[in-house]
């Protein structure tokens, strides 16, 4: 299943995670100017039959190996971050057969002068967003539509939270800030916990649980909304950074569907809580079911690209 949260370490920049407005394709501009675009660019099909792929985006790059069209429209309308996310499959709709099957690689560069955090990304989804329309013919537009939902909210009285959950000691957008202000360049990324423990500033996902360090409750929402399969909305009231170790059972979440094939979990697994009751118990938080508008992207059209 794509959106898939595999075990895998991620270490990113925390920030107060807020949404952001969408951000809408070439063929929704209302605006005469031109649709800002990718200085250089190369998009060929992947026939190698191999089933790894991903997205990296250092600096002024932007390299997508082995990816199907699908997961490009999901990367150029997903969420910037901290960090930055794909847009999930129940947010979007539509699209050829051949979106989820046919595979592609695409190098490009922006400009030299190129923001940095969230901006970047920001921007590069832009451009992306103009070359899937320039290369793939695709087009798109937004629906609201009305869905189920939850909403993380504290789970005690007074706002207590649980053993598990705590303020961080760690301001990582602070450090990148001193950085960019001195001019230097950007701190490495910590060296990786050891196995079980929190990363200083990202997110480790294990097959029975979560270990998130240093990011916003919002931004731990939209994880939840990936594992859950319906969008989570931050209604806590807490701002900062925290620290979260999660453990639980992950079975019956849509995000952690074992593919045909693969071992079953470890049998220790299933002797732990379901999600929902781990995060009452050890992070002192709550899914509360109900409905709302969610946004959808709806993928009217899209062609095969010349090969270049």
């Amino acid at each position: 299943m794509r959106g898939t949260l595999t075990p895998v370490l991620v270490l990113v920049a925390a920030g107060a995670g807020a949404l952001v407005a969408p951000l809408h394709g070439q063929n929704e501009r209302a605006s005469s100017q031109p649709a800002p675009a990718f200085e250089a660019a190369s998009v060929k099909p992947n026939r190698s039959g191999e089933q790894r792929s991903g997205f990296a985006t250092p600096a002024n790059r932007f390299v997508a190996t082995n990816v199907e069209l699908h997961e490009l429209i999901a990367w150029a309308y997903g969420e910037p971050g901290p960090p930055p996310e794909l847009r999930p499959d129940f947010q979007m709709s539509g699209g050829p057969a051949w979106s989820t099957i046919d595979r592609f690689d695409v190098e490009a560069t922006t400009g030299s002068d190129v923001p940095d955090g969230v901006e970047r990304t920001q921007l590069k989804m832009r451009l992306l967003q103009t070359l899937l329309a320039e290369r793939f013919k695709l087009s798109v537009h937004h629906e609201t539509r009305e869905g189920p939902i939850y909403s993380l909210v504290l789970a005690n009285r007074g706002g207590r939270l649980g053993p598990q959950l705590r303020r961080s000691d760690v301001d990582c957008n602070a450090m990148m800030a001193r950085g960019r202000a001195n001019g230097a360049a950007p701190p490495p990324p910590p060296p990786p916990p050891a196995a079980g423990q929190v990363p200083a500033c990202g997110i480790r996902i294990l097959l029975g649980g979560l270990r998130i360090g240093s990011q916003s409750l919002a931004a731990m929402a939209r994880l939840l909304s990936r594992a859950t399969g319906r969008p989570v909305i931050d209604r806590t009231g807490l701002d900062g950074a925290f620290d979260l170790s999660l453990d639980f059972d992950p079975s019956g979440l849509p995000a952690f569907d074992r593919p045909p094939g693969a071992p079953p979990l470890p049998a220790d697994i299933s002797e732990k809580p379901s999600m929902f009751t781990a995060l009452q118990e050890q992070a002192g938080l709550k899914l509360e079911a109900g409905r709302g508008p969610i946004d959808i992207v709806v993928i009217d059209a899209a062609e095969h690209p010349a090969e270049n």
